[in-house]
């Protein structure tokens, strides 16, 4: 099974145990890492997610898995929290991050640069404000390749 059937059938999983608890499903990975394949699932919700509520998650898509068995592999499954700088894969996420610091990567140059890292300042759904340094950049949300929260040290 290809990785996007993959991620596509766990998220068919998964995602309704997510929704009735008030979790939201960040981002699925399955990846080899060496000789290992993992299957990585980023959950989150208002407030923060705790490691107790990770582990009920995982416990849960664990018994679908076994039941379904989508994943043909030897497999380590993991489930977490996006972390600090969380990937913005989503026009809703990427709306809720206005006001915040954040990294952008462009498929193609914008004033001269790929790379962008400073505070969102405004997204309506075509296109981002971002202030990186002193300048601001109007970057058309579909040049976006990448983006993510940043941590500011």
């Amino acid at each position: 099974m290809s990785t996007s059937k993959i991620k596509s059938v766990v998220e068919e999983m998964v995602a309704p145990f997510l929704d009735s608890n008030g979790f939201e499903l960040v981002d699925i990975e399955y990846v080899k890492e060496g000789s290992h394949y993992f299957l990585r699932v980023f959950v989150d919700k208002e407030g923060g997610i705790d490691i107790d509520e990770c582990g009920r998650i995982s416990e849960y898509l664990s018994e679908q898995l076994d039941k379904n068995d989508p994943v043909s592999d030897n497999y380590f499954l993991e489930v977490s929290s996006p972390g600090a700088e969380r990937p913005l894969k989503k026009p809703e996420d990427v709306r809720k991050a206005v006001g915040k610091h954040v990294y952008i990567t462009t498929y193609e140059p914008i004033d001269g640069l790929k790379e962008f890292e400073g505070q969102l300042l405004a997204f309506d759904g075509e296109q981002l404000q971002v202030k990186a340094g002193k300048k601001e950049h109007a970057i058309p949300y579909a040049k976006v390749a990448g983006a993510r929260l940043a941590i500011v040290f």
